[in-house]
């Protein structure tokens, strides 16, 4: 079980690494199948004699490949099937009308800007999804109300749908799998909320039922501690609504290493079952007649998972809290079944049941790091050590854990918690027997007699956790690792864990000090790389050299968010970076500042270079910077940066777009030139200013393509191998023009855009310039279905 568990998981695993689903037919499966049920039948059937060891392990190696395979094709034809519910291409950015339920816990949207939610759609035309993501935003003009949609109400809307895209950025987050994996096919907002119609307040339905439930648990929370500043960690305890975390403290939580306990999982069920559990056996033991025809065990064992379902449904049933539930279900069943059996195999077949039930899974972090904690919980239980006192026992399995998540943090996140056994020490006490039983207690009574002290209590916790986390080595980041390492440092840490007498202690020790030490591959010097991040409609450009790291613009704001936050911070983190030797800022408009703010936050900046002194960039709370004026020249590892533009004492223009400081690089083997949103005055000045000085390798196009850029003699004068457009996707300006691309394209430059490519990378070395498209690199299959 143990070994075709993980083979079957491999191929799963493998089958998402994959950029095109393979074509199944009917017979190969058929055929497949039935290979696997008779090497499998074979594979463990013990052999008769000692002399067909050698067969019999060959036997079962063939096994675990058909397993494997298996695992493939099942998830291969799960896929297939989820991505046929998909938005018809024709349907994308237009007025659709649809009536359906609101089926989940609504979100609410930056700071009173709108909520979101999962919409089920009943009847809509043809083409049209089964589940969306909606958005409906108070419209900016009018001083109305926050919209007000609650779980289980049937509405018929006016929308616009696109298909399922986000950023493709190195490092950054998909958010193309996260819709996949909770099968919504596609995202959208109301689009004529006047004519929005709420047909039905309770459209039934079990599940709409439960929602509303949670929505009522949250509003009486709320209500219960008015302004309270951590009654969010409440309710994420309470009903599993992360979102009501705030930002801040989710930093905190991320430094400290201690997110998994606001986070409802496995430790989360698992708590509210023994204490249910525990209850049931106390009362069952003293009634005789209780005793006589159930075993205490299996009751005790029934009621910790009724207590287990019962707030899995209260905590949304949604993905982490799905695998935390299957999880004990397998332990439950096999106890109440009477096939007690090893741990390792009951932990084995609970990863089996996730994967069959969610073969995306193995795309979410939660899974990697709950079961892995778990088979290093039962690694530490199999009696190797000599018993020793519960504190200390508990103390050891902490450090373990950290060592053991090491590998698998980096890869994840390019970061882990120095103070995690520190902070888990202190919070994972008050989360399991102080906080999150108050708060379920108030969910029987959802009174302040509850909540306050629960409340009391998170507040001394995060007040610890805070200056833990306010400790410059509070947190270990570097470069993400290669795969290969990151498979070694995961064996150097199990060897780790082993017996003090273990060989090999001292060679696992040289693999994670390799592992701790990696650093991200940089150029040559004289040598240099670009990456236009896709930021969706803005700009944000990062630019390496040997020893040095600049960023060129810093994105859009996406209303509660920016780009900084989203895309720019966690792409520096993945490469390791932690300082900027300098941050341009082309021009004060809010797609190119937007994520400015975010990027001060998430590394130190030695200085800033802003092509408009504007009011925002003033009151940055970082600014120390200059103004980018024409003729400012300097040298990092070989490779030269020349400000072009704008010239000093220029006239104020009628946009500032004109005042983009335009920013030439240049190496042994070419050069990349970046102008902002400059337009055609700008272009016409530069070009009887530099002439043919203007020639570059490539050109991240002016304006993201408009037609107000990129005049003719412009075009000519740069004369580009690579043009970039930084566009967001069904952006609504049009951009890039179809004129412009071809004015670029008909220059003899090849054409990408961020768009639909995702980030460009431009690699300029001794044999020119090199551009490749992250999409295209590292494509998955989900990617633009």
């Amino acid at each position: 079980m143990r070994m075709a568990s993980i083979a079957f998981l491999l191929g799963v695993w493998w089958l998402q690494q994959q950029p095109v689903l393979p074509r199944l037919d009917i017979p190969f499966v058929i055929a497949c199948g039935a290979c696997l049920a008779l090497l499998t039948h074979g594979a463990f059937v013990r052999p008769s004699t000692t002399r067909m060891g050698i067969a019999r392990w060959g036997l079962i190696s063939v096994a675990m490949l058909a397993v494997s395979g298996a695992g493939y094709l099942y998830a291969a034809a799960r896929a297939e099937l989820r991505l046929a519910d998909a938005l018809q291409h024709t349907l994308e950015g237009r007025d659709l009308e649809m009536t359906g339920v609101v089926a989940d816990l609504p979100q609410a949207v930056g700071e009173g800007e709108g909520v979101r939610f999962v919409f089920e759609v009943e009847e809509a035309d043809a083409g049209v999804p089964n589940r969306v993501l909606l958005s409906w935003y108070r419209p900016r003009d009018e001083d109305s109300a926050l919209p007000h949609v609650a779980p289980g109400e049937r509405w018929r809307f006016v929308v616009r749908l696109k298909r399922p895209h986000g950023s493709a950025v190195p490092g950054g987050f998909d958010y193309e799998a996260w819709l996949l994996e909770r099968n919504l096919r596609a995202t959208g907002y109301v689009r004529k909320p006047i004519e929005a119609l709420r047909i039905d307040a309770d459209a039934g339905g079990f599940m709409h039922g439960v929602h509303r439930l949670r929505a009522d648990i949250r509003a009486a929370i709320v209500a219960a501690l008015p302004d309270a500043p951590h009654a969010g960690i409440l309710i994420a305890l309470a009903v599993g609504d992360q979102d009501a975390i705030s930002p801040a403290h989710w930093e905190v939580f991320r430094r400290t290493g201690v997110s998994h306990l606001v986070a409802i999982s496995g430790m989360h069920i698992s708590l509210v079952g023994l204490m249910i559990g525990g209850l049931c056996s106390v009362v069952w033991r003293r009634v005789p007649w209780l005793v006589l025809r159930v075993p205490v065990r299996k009751a005790a064992a029934t009621a910790a998972l009724i207590a287990g379902v019962a707030y899995a449904l209260l905590a949304g049933l949604g993905i982490p809290v799905q695998r935390a539930l299957i999880m004990l279900l397998v332990a439950v069943a096999s106890l109440l079944l009477g096939r007690e059996s090893a741990p390792s195999r009951v932990l084995a077949l609970a990863l089996l049941c996730v994967v069959l039930i969610d073969p995306w899974a193995v795309l979410s972090p939660g899974f990697w790091l709950s079961f892995g904690a778990v088979a290093v919980i039962l690694l530490l239980a199999g009696g190797r050590a000599r018993p020793r006192s519960g504190w200390r026992t508990a103390i050891r399995i902490q450090l373990a854990i950290t060592l053991a998540t090491i590998p698998a943090l980096l890869a994840l996140f390019n970061a882990f918690s120095l103070v995690s056994p520190v902070a888990n020490a202190i919070a994972i006490p008050l989360v399991s027997f102080v906080i999150t039983p108050l708060t379920l207690g108030a969910l029987l009574w959802p009174s302040p007699v509850l909540l306050l002290p629960a409340h009391t209590v998170s507040a001394w916790m995060l007040h610890v956790l805070e200056w833990l986390a306010d400790s410059r080595l509070a947190l270990w980041q570097q470069a993400q690792p290669p795969g290969w390492m990151i498979v070694a440092g995961c064996v150097a840490a199990l060897v780790l864990l082993l017996p003090a007498a273990t060989p090999g202690r001292s060679a696992a020790l040289a693999v994670m000090a390799a592992l701790l030490s990696w650093q991200a591959p940089r150029p040559d010097w004289g040598q240099f790389r670009a990456v236009v991040l896709d930021v969706g409609q803005g700009l944000s450009v990062h630019v390496q050299t040997a020893s040095r790291d600049m960023v060129y613009d810093t994105g859009p704001a996406y209303g509660a968010s920016d780009a900084g936050t989203r895309v720019v911070a966690p792409y520096l983190g993945a490469l390791g970076v932690s300082r900027l030797d300098r941050l341009v800022l082309s021009h004060d408009d809010a797609d190119h500042v937007g994520g400015t703010q975010s990027v001060l936050d998430a590394v130190s900046v030695v200085h800033i270079l802003a092509g408009d002194e504007a009011s925002t960039l003033r009151e940055l709370a970082q600014w120390r910077g200059e103004a980018c004026t024409a003729g400012r020249t300097w040298e990092w590892d070989g490779v030269g940066f020349d400000v072009l533009w704008p010239a000093a004492g220029m006239l104020p223009a009628r946009r500032n777009n004109e005042h983009s400081c335009v920013l030439r690089i240049h190496g042994a083997g070419g050069s990349v030139l970046l102008v902002g949103d400059v337009e055609q005055l700008a272009e016409h000045a530069l070009v009887a200013t530099h002439g043919d000085a203007l020639a570059s390798s490539a050109i991240v196009v002016a304006h993201h393509g408009s037609r107000s850029s990129s005049t003719d003699a412009f075009v000519d004068a740069v004369m580009p191998e690579v043009a970039v457009f930084s566009v967001g996707y069904l952006n609504r300006f049009g951009h890039p023009h179809p004129s412009v691309w071809t004015r670029w394209t008909e220059a003899g430059a090849r054409s990408y855009r961020t768009d639909s490519q995702g980030s460009i990378t431009l690699e300029v070395d001794a044999d020119g310039v090199t551009a490749t498209a992250r999409r295209e690199s590292h494509p998955r299959y989900w990617h633009g279905r």
